[in-house]
């Protein structure tokens, strides 16, 4: 297929964009990144600088292709204004979601997040309602990053009630790569082996870069009907030991705990993906990190 990949420089768009060359799909990419103006590299796909808060910029990279993979977006809401946050997310997502109805793209796969529910970033902060989180989870987002890629789920709602348009939402957890392993879970794991794990929201949850963009790849080609929305996650927790056991230490019965798959499991579930997708993770940050949170030597 003819996919288009937007946010393609960053972290998430960068591993998508290798896993969908190597399916032999046709890819261009787009993001705010300057271009390098040279032959371009054996095998990259070709790159366009684009701000897709423009219309006309989204409507001429969407036009003619046959799938959309939507990464691009402002991460996180903390190092930015909060009107840039949501303006910039929100008008993305409703270009590119505007372009692919109004030229009959049939797949659109839109990155959405695990801060949807709103826990993460909240103002007034409250409690998840039980683990492990899935998409039956209530959704109370207060800041301008979860609202953000709400209402971008919602207006995938809204494209597929007025065109042939089929969309799927992946929203990953903590996203890590190579690079970031250490930096990122590298503390959680050094304070879950000492006994003293970090407050968590989403229960140790992360997602392997490279397993995420296997998912995104299945759902672009995937042949669901509608919108489905499902979380991505790595089956095993950030080095807790025993999910429940360190939820109960810091949540106590104020939250219920449902079936975990085994007693180190994500505080996430991502068995939707698995069922619809047939996505299966192979990653884990113990192949990057040692027990105590070191990187392993290569």
């Amino acid at each position: 297929m003819r996919v288009l990949v937007t946010g393609a420089r960053g972290k998430v768009g960068r591993a998508a964009v290798t896993e969908l060359v190597a399916a032999g799909h046709q890819v261009v990419c787009t993001d705010l990144g300057t271009p390098t103006y040279e032959r371009a590299e054996a095998g990259m796909p070709p790159y366009v600088r684009a701000d897709l808060t423009d219309a006309g910029a989204a409507f001429q990279l969407v036009r003619g292709m046959d799938a959309v993979l939507h990464c691009a977006a402002i991460p996180e809401p903390s190092q930015d204004i909060a009107h840039a946050v949501f303006a910039n997310n929100l008008l993305a997502v409703f270009n590119v979601i505007e372009a692919c109805v109004r030229f009959g793209v049939g797949r659109l796969v839109n990155l959405s997040s695990e801060t949807v529910p709103g826990m993460m970033f909240a103002e007034r902060p409250f409690e998840p309602a039980y683990f492990p989180i899935d998409e039956d989870h209530p959704v109370l987002p207060q800041d301008p990053y979860a609202l953000g890629k709400y209402f971008g789920e919602q207006l995938c709602d809204a494209a597929v009630r007025r065109s042939e348009l089929r969309c799927i939402t992946i929203r990953p957890t903590w996203v890590q790569d190579s690079g970031s392993y250490a930096r990122n879970l590298g503390p959680m794991i050094r304070g879950a082996a000492a006994g003293a794990p970090e407050a968590t929201f989403n229960g140790w949850s992360y997602i392997d870069a490279y397993d995420l963009a296997v998912a995104l790849r299945l759902a672009v080609e995937s042949s669901l009907p509608g919108h489905e929305v499902m979380y991505v996650c790595s089956p095993d927790s950030a080095g807790v030991a025993d999910t429940v056991a360190a939820l109960r230490a810091q949540y106590g019965d104020r939250v219920e705990y449902r079936p975990f798959a085994r007693p180190d499991a994500s505080g996430t579930s991502a068995a939707k993906a698995e069922r619809l997708l047939g996505w299966q993770p192979t990653r884990s940050w113990r192949d990057y990190l040692d027990d105590d949170g070191q990187p392993l030597s290569q």
